[in-house]
Protein backbone atom coordinates (compact mmCIF):
# COMPACT_ATOMS: atom_id res chain seq x y z
CA UNK A 1 0.00 0.00 0.00
CA UNK A 2 1.13 3.22 -0.40
CA UNK A 3 0.45 5.29 2.89
CA UNK A 4 0.79 9.33 2.45
CA UNK A 5 0.65 10.87 6.33
CA UNK A 6 -0.28 14.42 6.36
CA UNK A 7 0.55 17.21 8.68
CA UNK A 8 -0.03 21.04 8.00
CA UNK A 9 2.64 21.18 10.98
CA UNK A 10 6.58 21.53 10.60
CA UNK A 11 8.26 18.18 10.46
CA UNK A 12 11.07 16.46 11.68
CA UNK A 13 14.86 17.74 11.78
CA UNK A 14 12.13 21.49 12.14
CA UNK A 15 10.17 19.70 15.08
CA UNK A 16 10.52 17.10 16.67
CA UNK A 17 7.66 16.60 19.25
CA UNK A 18 5.98 13.73 20.69
CA UNK A 19 3.48 13.60 17.40
CA UNK A 20 6.54 13.91 14.74
CA UNK A 21 8.68 11.37 16.65
CA UNK A 22 5.13 8.96 16.59
CA UNK A 23 4.58 9.67 12.84
CA UNK A 24 8.40 9.07 11.91
CA UNK A 25 8.61 5.62 13.95
CA UNK A 26 5.08 4.71 12.44
CA UNK A 27 6.69 5.53 8.95
CA UNK A 28 9.45 3.47 9.55
CA UNK A 29 7.73 0.73 10.91
CA UNK A 30 5.18 1.11 7.75
CA UNK A 31 8.55 0.55 5.30
CA UNK A 32 10.07 -2.45 7.16
CA UNK A 33 6.48 -4.18 6.27
CA UNK A 34 7.43 -3.51 2.58
CA UNK A 35 4.29 -0.47 2.09
CA UNK A 36 5.75 2.56 0.27
CA UNK A 37 5.41 5.80 2.70
CA UNK A 38 5.49 9.48 2.18
CA UNK A 39 4.88 12.96 4.82
CA UNK A 40 3.66 15.67 3.88
CA UNK A 41 4.15 18.62 6.05
CA UNK A 42 4.20 22.19 6.65
CA UNK A 43 7.50 24.36 6.68
CA UNK A 44 9.16 26.66 9.21
CA UNK A 45 10.42 30.17 8.11
CA UNK A 46 13.81 29.97 9.92
CA UNK A 47 16.62 27.59 9.41
CA UNK A 48 19.09 25.92 6.89
CA UNK A 49 15.80 23.50 5.71
CA UNK A 50 13.92 26.82 5.06
CA UNK A 51 16.13 28.71 3.57
CA UNK A 52 17.05 25.76 0.56
CA UNK A 53 13.39 24.93 0.30
CA UNK A 54 12.49 28.92 -0.38
CA UNK A 55 15.68 29.41 -2.99
CA UNK A 56 14.64 25.48 -4.22
CA UNK A 57 11.02 26.81 -4.97
CA UNK A 58 11.78 30.27 -6.56
CA UNK A 59 14.27 28.79 -8.92
CA UNK A 60 12.28 25.55 -9.98
CA UNK A 61 9.09 27.96 -9.48
CA UNK A 62 7.59 25.08 -7.36
CA UNK A 63 4.93 25.22 -4.19
CA UNK A 64 6.44 22.22 -2.75
CA UNK A 65 9.72 20.62 -2.44
CA UNK A 66 10.57 16.93 -1.16
CA UNK A 67 14.02 15.26 0.31
CA UNK A 68 14.64 11.76 1.64
CA UNK A 69 16.73 12.48 4.17
CA UNK A 70 14.34 10.21 6.83
CA UNK A 71 14.62 7.31 4.73
CA UNK A 72 11.34 7.94 2.87
CA UNK A 73 9.95 11.10 0.95
CA UNK A 74 8.91 14.27 2.82
CA UNK A 75 6.84 16.87 0.72
CA UNK A 76 7.54 20.16 3.10
CA UNK A 77 5.50 23.45 1.60
CA UNK A 78 4.43 26.62 3.76
CA UNK A 79 1.17 25.66 3.35
CA UNK A 80 0.18 22.09 2.95
CA UNK A 81 -3.29 21.57 2.56
CA UNK A 82 -3.07 23.88 0.03
CA UNK A 83 0.02 21.85 -2.40
CA UNK A 84 -2.00 18.59 -1.66
CA UNK A 85 -2.46 18.04 -4.85
CA UNK A 86 1.03 18.42 -6.08
CA UNK A 87 2.20 15.90 -3.74
CA UNK A 88 -0.73 13.05 -4.50
CA UNK A 89 -0.02 13.80 -8.21
CA UNK A 90 4.07 12.85 -7.63
CA UNK A 91 3.38 9.57 -4.68
CA UNK A 92 0.11 8.41 -5.70
CA UNK A 93 -1.28 7.74 -2.37
CA UNK A 94 -3.92 4.57 -1.79
CA UNK A 95 -4.78 6.37 1.41
CA UNK A 96 -4.39 9.78 2.99
CA UNK A 97 -3.42 9.26 7.05
CA UNK A 98 -3.92 12.64 8.23
CA UNK A 99 -1.94 13.19 11.95
CA UNK A 100 -1.52 16.26 14.06
CA UNK A 101 -1.14 19.38 12.87
CA UNK A 102 -5.13 20.59 11.48
CA UNK A 103 -5.92 17.07 10.33
CA UNK A 104 -9.44 18.34 9.93
CA UNK A 105 -8.12 20.71 7.31
CA UNK A 106 -5.88 18.16 5.88
CA UNK A 107 -8.42 15.13 5.61
CA UNK A 108 -10.93 17.67 3.72
CA UNK A 109 -7.85 18.79 1.43
CA UNK A 110 -8.04 14.73 1.06
CA UNK A 111 -11.39 14.18 0.51
CA UNK A 112 -11.79 17.06 -2.22
CA UNK A 113 -9.19 14.90 -4.22
CA UNK A 114 -10.70 12.16 -4.02
CA UNK A 115 -8.76 10.24 -1.37
CA UNK A 116 -9.77 7.96 1.57
CA UNK A 117 -9.06 9.25 4.92
CA UNK A 118 -7.96 8.60 8.08
CA UNK A 119 -7.69 10.39 10.95
CA UNK A 120 -4.95 9.93 13.70
CA UNK A 121 -6.37 11.83 16.82
CA UNK A 122 -2.99 12.87 18.59
CA UNK A 123 -4.39 15.83 20.63
CA UNK A 124 -7.74 17.24 22.22
CA UNK A 125 -7.39 21.06 21.66
CA UNK A 126 -9.50 22.46 19.02
CA UNK A 127 -7.07 25.49 17.58
CA UNK A 128 -5.11 22.33 16.23
CA UNK A 129 -8.03 20.88 14.23
CA UNK A 130 -8.34 22.97 11.29
CA UNK A 131 -11.55 22.71 11.11
CA UNK A 132 -14.70 20.71 12.14
CA UNK A 133 -14.34 17.02 11.41
CA UNK A 134 -18.02 17.40 10.51
CA UNK A 135 -17.02 18.66 7.45
CA UNK A 136 -15.67 15.02 6.60
CA UNK A 137 -17.57 11.75 5.57
CA UNK A 138 -16.94 8.50 5.65
CA UNK A 139 -13.58 9.27 8.13
CA UNK A 140 -11.99 6.37 10.36
CA UNK A 141 -10.80 8.13 13.42
CA UNK A 142 -7.86 6.18 15.67
CA UNK A 143 -7.08 7.79 19.43
CA UNK A 144 -3.82 8.17 21.01
CA UNK A 145 -5.41 6.87 24.23
CA UNK A 146 -8.87 6.03 26.12
CA UNK A 147 -9.07 9.80 27.42
CA UNK A 148 -8.66 11.21 23.55
CA UNK A 149 -11.22 8.92 22.48
CA UNK A 150 -13.82 9.12 25.17
CA UNK A 151 -12.88 13.35 25.00
CA UNK A 152 -14.00 12.71 21.09
CA UNK A 153 -16.68 10.88 21.68
CA UNK A 154 -18.50 13.19 24.10
CA UNK A 155 -17.30 16.76 22.46
CA UNK A 156 -17.68 16.04 18.65
CA UNK A 157 -19.39 12.93 18.48
CA UNK A 158 -16.54 10.64 16.79
CA UNK A 159 -15.88 7.05 17.82
CA UNK A 160 -12.27 5.97 17.19
CA UNK A 161 -10.06 3.02 17.46
CA UNK A 162 -7.63 3.27 20.30
CA UNK A 163 -3.85 2.77 19.43
CA UNK A 164 -1.23 4.25 21.62
CA UNK A 165 1.93 5.83 19.89
CA UNK A 166 4.43 3.56 18.31
CA UNK A 167 7.52 4.13 20.58
CA UNK A 168 10.58 1.95 19.20
CA UNK A 169 11.68 0.93 22.20
CA UNK A 170 15.03 0.32 20.69
CA UNK A 171 15.61 3.74 20.27
CA UNK A 172 14.99 4.55 23.96
CA UNK A 173 15.76 1.28 26.53
CA UNK A 174 19.34 2.08 27.96
CA UNK A 175 21.41 0.84 31.21
CA UNK A 176 20.82 3.69 33.77
CA UNK A 177 23.84 5.42 35.31
CA UNK A 178 21.09 7.72 37.40
CA UNK A 179 22.17 10.90 37.67
CA UNK A 180 19.58 13.29 37.32
CA UNK A 181 15.90 14.90 37.10
CA UNK A 182 14.80 15.01 33.85
CA UNK A 183 12.01 17.17 32.62
CA UNK A 184 11.35 17.54 28.83
CA UNK A 185 10.34 20.23 26.43
CA UNK A 186 11.05 23.46 28.93
CA UNK A 187 7.64 25.06 27.38
CA UNK A 188 4.84 27.02 29.69
CA UNK A 189 2.73 24.79 28.14
CA UNK A 190 4.72 21.40 29.74
CA UNK A 191 4.68 23.12 32.99
CA UNK A 192 8.42 24.84 32.72
CA UNK A 193 7.06 27.49 35.80
CA UNK A 194 6.28 24.35 37.61
CA UNK A 195 9.67 22.27 36.72
CA UNK A 196 11.27 25.43 37.87
CA UNK A 197 10.08 26.20 41.29
CA UNK A 198 10.65 22.24 42.36
CA UNK A 199 13.97 22.32 40.86
CA UNK A 200 14.83 25.37 43.05
CA UNK A 201 13.26 23.75 46.07
CA UNK A 202 15.53 20.51 45.74
CA UNK A 203 18.80 22.62 45.45
CA UNK A 204 20.60 19.42 46.29
CA UNK A 205 18.94 16.98 43.33
CA UNK A 206 20.89 18.04 39.83
CA UNK A 207 18.33 18.74 37.28
CA UNK A 208 18.21 18.67 33.31
CA UNK A 209 16.19 20.41 30.93
CA UNK A 210 15.62 19.00 27.66
CA UNK A 211 14.73 20.99 24.71
CA UNK A 212 12.07 19.73 22.32
CA UNK A 213 9.98 22.40 20.75
CA UNK A 214 10.86 25.53 19.38
CA UNK A 215 10.78 28.62 21.97
CA UNK A 216 10.65 32.01 20.63
CA UNK A 217 12.94 34.99 21.31
CA UNK A 218 11.22 35.89 24.44
CA UNK A 219 10.30 32.85 25.74
CA UNK A 220 13.94 31.79 25.28
CA UNK A 221 15.46 34.93 27.07
CA UNK A 222 12.67 34.41 30.11
CA UNK A 223 13.90 30.54 30.63
CA UNK A 224 17.97 31.21 30.65
CA UNK A 225 17.26 34.54 33.45
CA UNK A 226 15.37 31.85 35.26
CA UNK A 227 18.02 29.21 34.86
CA UNK A 228 20.55 31.44 35.61
CA UNK A 229 19.62 31.25 39.26
CA UNK A 230 19.76 27.68 39.44
CA UNK A 231 23.10 26.16 39.14
CA UNK A 232 21.77 22.55 39.49
CA UNK A 233 20.05 22.87 36.36
CA UNK A 234 21.58 21.75 33.10
CA UNK A 235 19.63 22.62 29.53
CA UNK A 236 20.22 20.67 26.84
CA UNK A 237 19.61 21.36 23.24
CA UNK A 238 16.62 19.22 20.96
CA UNK A 239 18.53 15.57 20.27
CA UNK A 240 16.68 13.11 18.53
CA UNK A 241 18.96 10.39 20.21
CA UNK A 242 16.60 10.27 23.63
CA UNK A 243 18.84 7.11 24.69
CA UNK A 244 21.04 9.60 25.78
CA UNK A 245 18.77 11.67 27.99
CA UNK A 246 17.27 8.78 29.47
CA UNK A 247 20.32 6.82 30.19
CA UNK A 248 21.58 9.73 33.02
CA UNK A 249 17.69 9.72 34.54
CA UNK A 250 16.88 8.38 37.43
CA UNK A 251 13.17 10.47 37.86
CA UNK A 252 11.56 11.54 34.89
CA UNK A 253 9.34 14.60 35.91
CA UNK A 254 5.95 15.94 33.45
CA UNK A 255 4.38 18.72 35.23
CA UNK A 256 2.08 19.06 32.32
CA UNK A 257 -0.20 22.13 32.68
CA UNK A 258 -2.79 21.06 29.94
CA UNK A 259 -4.41 18.00 28.92
CA UNK A 260 -1.64 15.65 27.61
CA UNK A 261 -3.58 13.38 25.33
CA UNK A 262 -1.04 10.74 25.89
CA UNK A 263 2.43 11.68 27.34
CA UNK A 264 4.79 9.95 24.98
CA UNK A 265 8.03 10.74 27.09
CA UNK A 266 6.49 8.67 29.46
CA UNK A 267 6.57 5.67 27.60
CA UNK A 268 10.00 6.37 26.27
CA UNK A 269 11.31 6.24 30.40
CA UNK A 270 9.28 3.32 31.19
CA UNK A 271 11.05 0.96 28.98
CA UNK A 272 14.58 1.56 31.20
CA UNK A 273 12.79 1.56 34.34
CA UNK A 274 12.55 5.21 35.17
CA UNK A 275 9.40 6.41 37.71
CA UNK A 276 7.94 9.40 36.65
CA UNK A 277 6.47 12.30 38.65
CA UNK A 278 3.44 13.51 36.58
CA UNK A 279 0.44 15.69 36.06
CA UNK A 280 -2.91 13.93 36.42
CA UNK A 281 -3.89 15.75 33.57
CA UNK A 282 -5.12 13.97 30.66
CA UNK A 283 -4.24 10.96 29.09
CA UNK A 284 -0.77 10.93 31.88
CA UNK A 285 -2.74 8.58 34.09
CA UNK A 286 -3.01 5.99 31.15
CA UNK A 287 0.52 6.55 30.25
CA UNK A 288 1.82 6.43 33.51
CA UNK A 289 0.11 3.85 35.36
CA UNK A 290 1.61 2.67 38.44
CA UNK A 291 5.15 3.51 37.27
CA UNK A 292 5.10 7.16 38.93
CA UNK A 293 3.21 9.32 41.22
CA UNK A 294 0.51 11.58 39.76
CA UNK A 295 -0.30 14.83 41.26
CA UNK A 296 -2.40 18.04 40.57
CA UNK A 297 -0.34 20.84 38.96
CA UNK A 298 -2.25 23.15 40.41
CA UNK A 299 -1.38 22.25 43.96
CA UNK A 300 1.50 22.77 46.28
CA UNK A 301 5.02 22.77 45.12
CA UNK A 302 6.27 20.92 48.18
CA UNK A 303 4.53 18.02 47.30
CA UNK A 304 5.91 17.66 44.09
CA UNK A 305 9.33 18.33 45.93
CA UNK A 306 8.89 15.40 48.49
CA UNK A 307 7.94 12.97 45.54
CA UNK A 308 10.88 13.73 43.91
CA UNK A 309 13.32 13.46 46.29
CA UNK A 310 11.82 10.10 47.63
CA UNK A 311 12.23 8.81 44.53
CA UNK A 312 16.12 10.17 44.59
CA UNK A 313 17.22 9.33 48.52
CA UNK A 314 14.69 6.06 48.78
CA UNK A 315 16.54 3.49 47.22
CA UNK A 316 14.08 0.63 47.82
CA UNK A 317 11.69 2.56 46.67
CA UNK A 318 12.58 3.29 43.95
CA UNK A 319 13.55 -0.21 42.96
CA UNK A 320 10.01 -0.78 43.25
CA UNK A 321 8.26 2.42 41.39
CA UNK A 322 10.95 1.36 38.37
CA UNK A 323 10.18 -2.53 38.30
CA UNK A 324 6.35 -0.98 38.10
CA UNK A 325 7.72 1.20 35.45
CA UNK A 326 8.77 -2.05 33.31
CA UNK A 327 6.37 -4.20 34.04
CA UNK A 328 3.63 -1.02 33.13
CA UNK A 329 6.11 -0.88 29.66
CA UNK A 330 5.25 -4.45 28.72
CA UNK A 331 1.70 -4.49 28.45
CA UNK A 332 0.21 -5.30 25.01
CA UNK A 333 -1.24 -2.07 24.52
CA UNK A 334 2.08 -0.96 23.70
CA UNK A 335 3.43 -4.18 21.48
CA UNK A 336 4.93 -2.63 18.71
CA UNK A 337 3.67 -5.39 16.14
CA UNK A 338 0.64 -5.49 17.32
CA UNK A 339 0.35 -1.54 17.27
CA UNK A 340 1.34 -1.66 13.45
CA UNK A 341 -1.33 -4.73 13.00
CA UNK A 342 -3.52 -2.41 14.51
CA UNK A 343 -3.07 0.30 12.07
CA UNK A 344 -2.64 -1.17 9.02
CA UNK A 345 -5.62 -2.92 9.15
CA UNK A 346 -7.80 0.35 10.12
CA UNK A 347 -6.12 2.03 6.65
CA UNK A 348 -6.69 -1.68 4.61
CA UNK A 349 -10.58 -1.19 5.36
CA UNK A 350 -10.77 2.24 4.45
CA UNK A 351 -9.01 2.28 1.36
CA UNK A 352 -10.62 -1.30 0.19
CA UNK A 353 -13.82 0.11 0.34
CA UNK A 354 -12.95 3.73 -1.26
CA UNK A 355 -11.36 0.84 -4.03
CA UNK A 356 -14.63 -0.89 -4.13
CA UNK A 357 -16.98 1.67 -4.48
CA UNK A 358 -14.44 3.34 -7.37
CA UNK A 359 -15.09 0.03 -9.52
CA UNK A 360 -18.54 0.44 -8.49
CA UNK A 361 -18.87 3.78 -10.20
CA UNK A 362 -16.58 2.53 -12.92
CA UNK A 363 -19.13 -0.34 -13.83
CA UNK A 364 -21.85 1.77 -13.94
CA UNK A 365 -20.68 4.37 -16.11
CA UNK A 366 -19.50 1.27 -17.91
CA UNK A 367 -23.26 0.12 -18.15
CA UNK A 368 -24.81 3.23 -19.04
CA UNK A 369 -21.91 3.92 -21.88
Amino acid sequence: MRILLATAHPYIPQIAGGAQTSTHELACAFRERGHEVGVVCGLNASGLLAYRNRALMKLLRRRVMSDHSLGYPVYRSWFAWETLADVVESFKPDVLFAQSGLPARMGKAGQQLGLPVVVYLHNVEEDDFGGSFRDLAGVRYIANSHFTSRTFSVLHGLKSTVIHPLVDRSRYKTPLRCRNVTFVNPHPHKGSALALEIARQCSEIPFLFSECWTLGAEMRRDLMQKLADLPNVTLKPRTQHMKNIYRDTRVLLVPSRWEEAFGRVVAEAHFSGIPVVASNRGGLPESVGPGGVLLDPEGPVQEWSDAIRRLWNDEAYWTRMSQAAIAHADRPELNCNEQVDAVFSVLEAVAGKSSQHQQTIQQRQNALA
